[in-house]
């Protein structure tokens, strides 16, 4: 699972249904939702 920080909760949380994708500049990136609260989370690099 991939870690990233919810800006919501405040918190560094696991991603819940992580999503390998690619930026517009072409940079990996990972795209999922926070189990907690539900918002959206966003890890660069990742």
């Amino acid at each position: 699972m991939t870690e990233a920080y919810c800006v919501k909760c405040k918190a560094k949380r696991e991603m819940k249904d992580p999503e390998k994708i690619k930026m517009k500049n072409g940079r990996p990136a990972t795209r999922g939702t926070c189990p907690v609260c539900g918002t959206k989370m966003f890890r660069i690099g990742a």
